[in-house]
Parts: structure tokens; C-alpha cells; sequence
């Protein structure tokens, strides 16, 4: 699991291969990734944006921005989490995500919390010594 904190904002992230889904033959690799947000401020935030740049083994970036996260912008009161599934897809066996939601305080204060760098990382990828 990855975890990052953002001025009390703590996110996790577990990412999962979907062996089921993906089609190596058609270069096509499937990674369904949980996110986790707790705020373990004082003051209650709300997920307004997010930002993710998703980046494959050769190095080719995308950039995917969008209000809230599946349809929802959750309101997240001081010691609560707030947890959703999403998806990825890649061209290559392997490659990174990261971003970042743009979160909004009661007092209308805004600010980004970073969402941490997490590897995709397929079964299919050869292993290797650093």
C-alpha cells in the first residue's frame, strides 16, 4: 500500500492487476486501484477535483482531470475515511500513476492533497535487479 498526508488529508492507495481483464496479445494491461481518504484534521473537507497522470513503461504520460471521483465529491468529517474503486488502463506491462485531489475545507479554504506515486506492475513484466 502507498500513503501520502496533505495538510490531516492521508491517502492510500492499493493497486491490483486484472489478469482477467487484460489482453497482453492487444497490449492492453487492466489495474484496478483502491483509494483510501482519511482527514485527520480538525475541520471537516470536501473532494472537489481530481488529477491523475498516468504514465506507461515508455515513458508516455496522460493526464485525466475530472470533478470528484466516481460521481461523487465527498464531504470527509474530522476522523472519517472515504474509500472507492477505480480503474486504469496501459499499453505496457508495467508503468506509474500519480496526482493529486483538489480538496476543500468548511471554512472555503482550497488546497491539493498529493495522491502518492504507485507502481503498475503486471505479473508479465521480467524482474529485475537494481
Amino acid at each position: 500500500m502507498y500513503m501520502l498526508e496533505t495538510e490531516g488529508v492521508i491517502i492510500r492507495v492499493e493497486p491490483d492487476y486484472l489478469e482477467t481483464e487484460s489482453e497482453p496479445d492487444e497490449n492492453r494491461y487492466i489495474w484496478s486501484y483502491t483509494v483510501e481518504i482519511e482527514n485527520s484534521g480538525a475541520a471537516p473537507v470536501q473532494l472537489m477535483t481530481r488529477e491523475w497522470r498516468i504514465t506507461d513503461a515508455k515513458g508516455r504520460t496522460r493526464v485525466v482531470k475530472g470533478e470528484g471521483v466516481i460521481g461523487e465529491k465527498p464531504v470527509i468529517a474530522p476522523g472519517e475515511c472515504f474509500r472507492y474503486t477505480s480503474g486504469a488502463p496501459l499499453p505496457t506491462p508495467s508503468g506509474f500513476m500519480s496526482g493529486q485531489y483538489e480538496m476543500r475545507r468548511a471554512d472555503g479554504a482550497v488546497f491539493n492533497a498529493a495522491i502518492p506515486s504507485f507502481a503498475l506492475d503486471s505479473p508479465l513484466m521480467p524482474a529485475t535487479l537494481h
